[in-house]
């Protein structure tokens, strides 16, 4: 009879269960998001002290997504070979990096390299979570994967802005209480349970690759239209979004652009709680529809500067993003073995991100020739247009 070592033994007693598993999870999760969308609201600091472009913040903004991309290609797969939890701990150490920089930036150099490390950071725990998440509990982690990054971005853009309005020396406040929720988090994650075997070809796998499995190609190709414009109004939401809220609303409140971004997120979480348990592709479809009409309502709230009609239209395009989100994701998941999914979701938030990215930095040149009002009108225009093409492709395909 096999005897297991005692130590062997211990470490089982000692990790968490699986529910406290899948909280802890979602709640880096949702930590990572905040970080990412706290520098949103601080953005209008940084460019009263240091004097740069709209094209310098989206650059700023965009070294993140960059990061995060090529963290993704190279890293995206490594959980599957080296396990979810190493991964998971190398990811918080890099976070925390970040967070120390941050709170040191004294630059726009500073500032990029803070943003670069921590899209990398995400970008490597992306996957790791996620597919984590799904090893857990293949059902309640694909809703945690779909809604704890909406409430993670609305907690760090209101929360932001809330410190930049009430709070002395925002610009280091907000990094000092993240570092302490990732320092308990990293602590408790030594406890987390393994759920991939380690085998071997680790590294191998950071060579820069999408390895999309062959099943679920052609479901990709299918959410493709609709999840790139869904990233690109996020990608120009986070980055302009809070200064286009106040030339709108008149309004040059910090509170004012983090309302724009929370309404944007959280009734995206809202939405997915909603849309969860119907099928996917439906889902995909209505989801489609309400942020083409959100769009049709904030660009009415744009042209005549009327602060009712841009945050009603950004609460609806919020609830079409959430549903959409959910349901291109529900549509991939099932279709990965487990020792793909980390592969798989590192193609899809590549793709999803590289949307996020590249767009905005687009917005950015373009407020240089044209102004904020005018880009943003044309913009939200062109990824509306996106939208009903992909809406229209998506109908086509079921008919």
């Amino acid at each position: 009879m096999k005897t297991i070592p005692p130590a062997a033994v211990q470490a089982a007693q000692r990790q968490l269960g699986a529910r406290t598993s899948l909280w802890l999870l979602a709640s880096i999760l949702v930590a990572f998001l905040a970080a990412s969308s706290a520098p949103s609201p601080l953005y209008a600091l940084y460019k009263q002290a240091w004097g740069f472009s709209a094209l310098t913040l989206t650059v700023v903004f965009s070294a993140y997504a960059f990061a995060l991309l090529g963290a993704l290609l190279v890293c995206g797969a490594l959980s599957d070979f080296r396990g979810r939890r190493d991964v998971i701990l190398l990811a918080l150490a890099l976070e925390t990096g970040a967070l120390l920089l941050f709170l040191n930036a004294d630059s726009v150099g500073t500032l990029m390299g803070a943003r670069a490390l921590q899209g990398f950071a995400t970008g490597l725990v992306t996957s790791a979570l996620s597919a984590a998440l799904i090893d857990i509990d293949h059902g309640r982690g694909a809703l945690v994967n779909s809604v704890a990054p909406m409430v993670g971005m609305g907690i760090g853009a209101l929360g932001t802005s809330f410190l930049v309005q009430f709070a002395p020396a925002p610009t280091q406040l907000v990094f000092e209480l993240l570092l302490v929720v990732l320092i308990v988090q990293a602590a408790a994650t030594w406890f987390l349970p393994e759920t991939v075997v380690r085998r071997p070809g680790a590294w191998r796998s950071l060579r820069p690759s999408i390895t999309i499995p062959h099943q679920a190609r052609g479901m990709l190709w299918q959410v493709l239209p609709v999840n790139t414009a869904q990233w690109a109004l996020g990608g120009f939401s986070l980055s302009l979004g809070p200064t286009l809220a106040r030339i709108v609303t008149g309004n040059d409140s910090p509170l004012v652009g983090g309302a724009a971004i929370a309404a944007l997120v959280l009734t995206s979480a809202a939405a997915i709680l909603v849309v969860r348990t119907h099928a996917p592709r439906a889902v995909m479809m209505g989801g489609a529809a309400v942020l083409a009409a959100g769009m049709a309502v904030t660009l009415a709230g744009i042209a005549l500067y009327s602060a009712p009609a841009y945050f009603i239209g950004t609460a609806i395009m919020g609830a079409g993003f959430g549903a959409g989100f959910n349901g291109s994701l529900r549509s991939l998941v099932g279709l990965a073995r487990p020792e793909e999914r980390g592969g798989l979701m590192a193609g899809f938030f590549s793709l999803s991100y590289l949307a996020f990215a590249v767009p905005a930095i687009a917005a950015g040149l373009a407020v240089g020739h044209f102004g904020l009002h005018a880009t943003a009108l044309g913009f939200l225009a062109g990824i509306m247009a996106l939208v009903l093409i992909a809406l229209a492709m998506m109908k086509a395909k079921t008919a």
